[in-house]
């Protein structure tokens, strides 16, 4: 489902007319893709703010008008300030409906994993996978299920199932989440190899230093 968006064309770009348009309540913005030259614009922060608040998040199909244009677009690139919490600035990638798309799409983690009963700690690698479809066909979500995993197990890309009409470009292998032992545990594991090393250590320096010694006392008087 496409998004309305309407944008209006500014006259120049810079500083100094950014500012302008931020103290207006819009936002400096860019339309550039598919051939054409870009499009300096500028779009409400209301209606940007809201746009960008959807289950599709940056993914979010854009019915873009500009005058009498009209383009299918997608949000690429937003700087916010985070301190002065509003857009400083944002870019639209122009796309077309029959033309394969490369996104990001967040993992969507499902199910109870029955190691984290058991006491393990659910470890979160890979929070989005890159996916390549049609604009139409972007999945909002990729579901990752937990259930099987057990402590000391994990769930790569391969183990996920492609979304209807998607192709997962993310490596196969990319571990996208795991079951770890409880962090108490772990140190008490770690702890315990280490004074393991350690004595293997000293046995090796012990058993060397006899070697030595006993070389030494073999060696004939002068």
């Amino acid at each position: 489902m496409e998004r309305k968006l309407k944008a209006e064309p500014r006259d120049g770009t810079g500083k100094g007319v950014a500012r302008k348009l931020r103290a207006a309540g819009r936002v400096p913005a860019v339309v550039y893709g598919h051939g054409m030259e870009p499009i300096h614009v500028s779009i409400d922060s209301r209606e940007l703010f809201h746009l960008l608040h959807t289950d599709a998040g940056m993914n979010v199909l854009v019915d873009l008008r500009i005058d009498h244009d009209q383009f299918l677009a997608m949000p690429r690139e937003v700087q916010r300030d985070h301190i002065k919490g509003r857009f400083v600035h944002v870019d639209f990638l122009r796309i077309a409906r029959d033309e394969k798309i490369t996104v990001e799409v967040p993992v969507h983690l499902i199910g109870e994993s029955h190691g984290v009963k058991e006491g393990g700690v659910i470890e979160h690698h890979l929070w989005t996978l890159q996916v390549e479809c049609f604009p139409q066909d972007v999945p909002t979500s990729i579901e990752a299920n937990v259930s099987r995993l057990g402590i000391n197990e994990a769930l790569k890309v391969l183990d996920l199932v492609a979304p209807e009409k998607c192709t997962i470009l993310t490596s196969p292998d990319e571990v996208v989440v795991s079951v770890v032992p409880p962090q108490v545990l772990r140190v008490e594991e770690e702890e315990a190899a280490a004074a393991v090393e350690g004595e293997e250590a000293a046995a090796e320096a012990e058993g060397a230093a006899g070697e030595e010694g006993a070389g030494q006392a073999a060696e004939p008087e002068s």
